[in-house]
């Protein structure tokens, strides 16, 4: 699991590392900046209503229909948040906030192979397919893949901490079976 204080991986694939430079140097104008003082939210993957993880959403459609594997090991880790946890955790941040970056995510980073087949029951899809990573390599590349191999998870702890946030979806498994929909 990644640590609170910085969760981008320190080694990234080579389709990547340049859109994580650039996180970082934004990050870092924004936390330098004189006058107001910068606050960095990193979000989760956000899932509920409006979201493409959400009623009607995109990849709620795709796990329904089974395109959406299981590749490799699926252990590539994900942090997950609900639209209205983020909503909630931005106006805090607003409202009080002191200067940093927080991970907005729920309690429970969960690799592939557990969150998606979670997610495919809670629709009352039928489980993922498994795909080898050398397949899905050649159908959605270096990052699909690791995404789906090598992802780390997130910490909340520092916004827990420094924000007084807390999730009322403190978990995807809650989440994913009632807020989905509106």
């Amino acid at each position: 699991m990644k640590t609170e204080d910085d969760p981008l991986d320190p080694n990234p694939p080579r389709a990547l590392r340049s859109a994580l430079e650039a996180i970082r140097e934004l990050e870092a104008t924004v936390l330098a900046t004189k006058g107001p003082e910068g606050v960095v939210l990193r979000y989760g993957v956000l899932y509920g209503p409006g979201t493409s993880l959400g009623e009607g959403g995109s990849i709620v459609e795709a796990v329904r229909q089974r395109r959406v594997p299981v590749v490799g090991c699926g252990a590539g880790v994900w942090s997950f948040i609900h639209v209205d946890d983020a909503s909630a955790a931005t106006l805090i941040a607003l409202e009080r906030g002191a200067p940093g970056i927080y991970n907005i995510v729920d309690d429970d980073p969960a690799p592939v192979v557990e969150w998606l087949p979670a997610l495919a029951a809670a629709l009352g899809a039928r489980p993922p397919w498994r795909l080898p990573a050398l397949l899905a390599w050649l159908a959605v590349g270096e990052h699909g893949v690791t995404l789906m191999t090598r992802a780390r998870g997130a910490s909340n702890a520092k916004a827990k901490r420094g924000l007084g946030w807390r999730p009322a979806y403190t978990s995807w498994r809650a989440g994913f079976r009632k807020g989905l929909a509106r």
